[in-house]
């Protein structure tokens, strides 16, 4: 496989055995060390992806380390194996019982996708100011869906809400329909569901290329992670810790969203808005003039709506305005405006000829 650079391995063992997996599938090089010259090796070796043995690490040490990874460019996975504390919120989790991790190399390719997209939207990019994407803030913007009826759904509910937007399902056939409509960034199942349902669920998923790279964080005991779903995880506990681990997988995901819609509105010369995927205000204004010009002088119709949100609510204006991106059709165009559309028309009659 091949990537931008080499991945280091933290572990305080000689060679931890997760390690033998990425031998297995031919990645290379792989650089052995411990935990106190990890931040050191980063910072002279420039690694593509860092994999750390969270099972016989301190929490101070992984925090500390995340730290040090977080502000690096372009991004910089991070995996912590095995772990047994919350983690943070950019440190991703794998946990596999047993010792078996064939499912690693799976996670680990993914990861490294979202670094090659990162590194070619900062090449694109023409404002040198612009390539950190510094401003964004994935975890804000991600929307999970929580699927579940049971006495656990009301605590979760709260717990991923405090980081997340939270779309509620109380049955599998309604997530199906979320996940037709609107762009979701991972999937948080909960109880109230069979094993059967649970694998067939599970299993459509695996089957659908939509939604295969979803992070799918299952909270049920007992479910074995055999299915083609590299960011599948499963967590138990208490719904803090559920949420505090699931994160990191939906802020990926999130922030993975976030770069494919920069590189459109790149292609796009700019015109598209990367956190909506509508027009940006001056592109609405000048296809909006145009139609309103050929509709005038060549007749015909022209049908213009307007959705209104509570001006206080930025993620209800966010959303709907991401699921309108996906409904448009191809002679549709829209742009969301956070101020009051009265004088929508101004500064110049919208009936003038375009310019």
């Amino acid at each position: 496989m091949s990537q931008q650079g080499p991945i280091i391995v933290v572990s305080t063992a000689q060679r931890p055995s997760f390690a033998s997996a990425l031998d297995d599938a031919k990645i290379f090089p792989i650089i052995d060390t411990g935990w106190a010259d990890a931040s050191r090796a980063i910072g002279q070796l420039q690694p593509a992806a860092v994999l750390v043995a969270a099972s016989d690490a301190a929490k101070a040490d992984v925090e500390t380390l995340a730290k040090r990874i977080a502000g690096r460019q372009p991004y910089l996975p991070l995996l912590a194996i095995d772990p047994g504390m919350r983690l943070p919120e950019n440190a991703i989790p794998f946990s596999q019982a047993g010792g078996n991790f064939d499912r690693l190399v799976a996670r680990l390719r993914a990861a490294l996708r979202v670094r090659s997209l990162h590194a070619t939207v900062m090449r694109r990019l023409e404002d040198p100011a612009a390539r950190t994407l510094a401003d964004i803030d994935p975890a804000h913007d991600a929307t999970v869906l929580l699927i579940g009826r049971g006495a656990a759904y009301p605590a979760l509910s709260v717990s991923l809400g405090e980081r997340m937007g939270v779309v509620g399902a109380l049955s599998v056939e309604a997530a199906a329909k979320h996940l037709n409509t609107r762009d979701i960034d991972g999937i948080v199942l909960g109880e109230g569901f069979s094993p059967r349902v649970v694998d067939a669920f599970l299993t459509v998923l695996a089957e659908d290329a939509r939604f295969r790279n979803l992070p799918v964080i299952v909270t049920l005991e007992g479910v074995t992670p055999a299915y083609d779903l590299p960011n599948l995880e499963v967590i138990s506990g208490d719904p803090a810790r559920i949420a505090a681990n699931a994160l990191p997988l939906i802020r990926q995901h999130a922030f993975e969203a976030h770069l494919s819609r920069t590189l459109r509105s790149i292609e796009a010369g700019g015109l598209l808005d990367p956190r909506t995927g509508l027009l940006t205000p001056a592109a609405f204004y000048r296809d909006l003039a145009t139609a309103v010009y050929q509709t005038l002088s060549r007749g015909g119709g022209l049908s213009v709506a307007r959705f209104a949100f509570d001006p206080n609510n930025a993620r209800a204006r966010l959303d709907g305005a991401r699921i309108l991106s996906r409904l448009m059709r191809q002679t549709d165009f829209a742009q969301l405006r956070k101020t009051d559309l009265s004088s929508w028309c101004s500064p110049r009659p919208i009936c003038a000829p375009p310019i």
